[in-house]
Formats: C-alpha cells, sequence, structure tokens
C-alpha cells in the first residue's frame, strides 16, 4: 500500500480528515497513537504558525509494519517546536510531551523553505 501524501490548510476541522486518512493507511491493525500524533502535530501548526498555514501529511508502515512514521510538513524552517514543561494550570503546552511519551522518536528535518515534524511509533 503506497504511504499517502495529504496536502490542506491547517485548521481545528482538518484533523479529523488527517486522523481518518492514518487509520485508512494502517488498517485495523495499525498503531493507535498514530493518530494521536497526528494531531498534537497539526494543533501545533495551528498555535504557532496559525490556520490557513499549508501542510503535508506522510504516514509510511501499515499495520503489520513494525514502525510507522508520521510526518507533517510546514513553510516555517526556523519555527522549531521546542518542548515545555506545562504546569497544572496551563491549558495547553503538552503535545510534545504527548508526543515523547507515545513515539519511539521523534525530531524535526529542516528542508529548503520547510520543516518537517515526525515521529516512529
Amino acid at each position: 500500500m503506497n504511504a499517502p501524501t495529504i496536502r490542506l490548510l491547517a485548521a481545528p476541522e482538518a484533523a479529523r480528515l488527517l486522523r481518518h486518512a492514518v487509520r485508512e493507511h494502517l488498517g485495523p491493525d495499525g498503531h493507535p497513537d498514530a493518530e494521536l500524533c497526528v494531531t498534537e502535530l497539526l494543533s501545533n501548526v495551528i498555535t504557532h504558525l496559525g490556520a490557513g498555514t499549508p501542510v503535508t501529511l506522510r504516514v509510511s508502515g501499515s499495520g503489520r509494519a513494525t514502525r510507522t512514521r508520521v510526518e507533517l510538513t510546514d513553510p516555517a524552517p526556523r519555527a522549531r517546536p521546542v518542548p515545555r514543561q506545562a504546569t497544572d494550570s496551563d491549558e495547553s503546552g503538552r503535545g510534545l510531551a504527548l508526543l515523547e511519551a507515545v513515539a519511539l522518536r521523534w525530531g524535526v528535518t529542516e528542508g529548503y523553505r520547510t520543516k518537517t515534524v515526525w515521529c516512529e511509533l
């Protein structure tokens, strides 16, 4: 099965479409945390770059693969994600900590006028 590539504008309502694409690609034996990761990556784009930012989702691996990789590319190579320590009263700031907790590893790859935040499960 080919890895899907989906291009769209970042918006809260796009999260459902991205989760569905991950679920469709990975199938019933897929990694359940992949949907959570793509939602957190999209949320970071919306929070730090703004709604309407163009993004590209790529998912590799399958339900039977030992590893699944989720990548979200945006046009802001210098806006790098930085994990923070959210306090109990903070309403946000836990996305990368959540990504760190469920992923085997994650990172950032800078391209020409883009950056890709990825995680492997």
